[in-house]
């Protein structure tokens, strides 16, 4: 089985750059904005939400207010401290915190209503991809939303120098602002973001139907709404 945590990155596994993970990530009113979308597609009070690839809980914890149940999963036992720390001093009592990844978690309990997956998937070969994605429609009942949102490629190989200059070009200077030329850069050598056309076929392969797709004008990053076919 592939080894998740040699590809966690950095940021992901040292405790200094998790305790600045928040500020540098700002996905903190971006998680409102997602669990409205989420509400609006029938997040309830009796929902079951697994957010794979969790980090330091944030997402979780804004869904918390809504969902019956919400399990947070990470790789990182950095991540998982970090998400038990938060969950204990707000006095959350529907968290549950997982140290574990795509390929090892394992699902307890009823199916899954939502699967949220936020920056976390590019850390995975294609292939290993593939084997993901069938494991997530394994833990969703029927109907249920897999909301995915990371690094994809929405562009032709020959398009690359100009779309990839772009994104490099939007970088932060100072780390502790966002993501540096050189973190975008590391990326690229050795992460596995991929393309919409490999990434899309395979999400139906697996049992989704791709119900939105979101490019964004900078054709980087791609926010999907994916449902598990019945």
């Amino acid at each position: 089985m592939l080894d998740e945590i040699a590809l966690a990155g950095y940021e992901h596994l040292d405790a200094a750059s998790v305790a600045g993970y928040d500020r540098k990530a700002a996905f903190d009113a971006d998680a409102l904005e997602e669990v409205r979308l989420l509400r609006g597609l029938g997040l309830d009070e009796h929902s079951t939400l697994v957010d794979l690839g969790a980090g330091t809980g944030t997402l979780a914890l804004a869904a918390a207010a809504t969902c019956r149940r919400v399990v947070a999963v990470d790789v990182s036992a950095e991540m998982v401290a970090a998400t038990e720390e938060k969950v204990a001093g707000l006095g959350v009592t529907n968290v549950e915190c997982v140290q574990a990844g795509f390929l090892s978690y394992e699902h307890r309990g009823a199916p899954a209503d939502f699967v949220f997956s936020r920056n976390a998937l590019h850390h995975l070969p294609d292939f290993w991809k593939g084997v993901a994605l069938h494991s997530l429609a394994g833990m969703l009942r029927p109907g249920g939303v897999l909301r995915l949102r990371d690094i994809v490629f929405a562009f032709e190989p020959h398009e690359a120098q100009r779309f990839i200059g772009d994104w490099l070009r939007s970088s932060a200077e100072r780390r502790q602002d966002g993501w540096t030329r050189a973190e975008f850069e590391e990326h690229l050598r050795a992460e596995h973001s991929t393309f919409t056309w490999l990434l899309e076929p395979m999400l139906e392969r697996t049992g989704f139907r791709v119900e939105e797709a979101d490019y964004g004008s900078r054709r980087i990053y791609a926010r999907y709404v994916c449902v598990k076919a019945d």
